[in-house]
């Protein structure tokens, strides 16, 4: 067992203490690769409800953070496409879950912005489309017009890293880096699920993708408790 001298190491019991029904949580991953399995699986086991979720997209139904739409824990999403899980759909054309929907590359600037403490971002894209820019702000720099988008933070953020060490400096492992580094960010509280802890200085510093000032607690992961599509044969 490590040493715990910056008090970040915690259970996975008390990690999951402080999402609460109808907080604003943050996750990391895409399709379900990079999400954290075991705070996903603590969750659900809390009955944890009334979520505002803010990430990439909705996973699957039984995959990632697509487990928690799928038993109706989520009133509230920001994402960029919820096309790989039908049941968000269904349950969004039934009225059930709101959908926020932002472009992916628009998704990781608000968040990142978030993180960074601006306000938001100027971008262009969809500003012709009345859905899109409908409510938002316009203003006209540098011989383009642009439409405001706003930061996005979250009173929990969770992620998914490989190794981690007591401060909370953090690798990822191959495409768990997408959305991760920026939600690690944008959390009042971040919660990184590694798969192991290691002592300090064992980590190369040239491989830590999300230093450990952006991390608050540290659990181990029990593991990833989902099949991937590609498992199913």
């Amino acid at each position: 067992m490590n040493d715990n001298p910056y008090s970040k190491m915690i259970s996975l019991e008390e990690a999951v203490s402080y999402i609460t029904d109808g907080c604003t949580l943050m996750y990391g991953g895409f399709g379900g690769v990079g999400s954290p399995p075991s705070i996903i699986e603590e969750i659900i086991d809390k009955e944890i409800s009334e979520l505002i979720l803010i990430g990439n997209d909705a996973g699957f139904p039984d995959i990632g953070i697509g487990r928690l739409i799928s038993k109706h824990r989520v009133k509230h999403l920001i994402a960029s496409h919820i096309g790989s899980n039908p049941v968000a759909g269904k349950l969004m054309n039934e009225g059930k879950l709101e959908v926020e929907f932002s472009p992916q590359g628009t998704l990781a600037e608000r968040i990142r912005a978030g993180g960074v403490g601006i306000g938001g971002v100027l971008v262009d894209i969809g500003i012709d489309n009345e859905i899109v820019n409908n409510g938002k702000q316009l203003i006209t720099t540098n011989n383009g017009t642009y439409m405001i988008e706003t930061a996005l933070k979250s009173d929990v953020s969770i992620v998914f890293a490989k190794k981690a060490d007591p401060f909370g400096n953090l690798i990822y492992d191959k495409t768990a880096r997408n959305m991760n580094p920026l939600v690690a960010m944008a959390g009042n509280v971040t919660i990184a699920e590694v798969e192991e802890i290691v002592p300090l200085g064992e980590l190369n510093p040239e491989e830590i993708i999300t230093p450990g000032i952006f991390v608050d607690k540290i659990v181990v992961s029990k593991g990833v408790n989902w099949k991937w599509v590609w498992q199913r044969t």
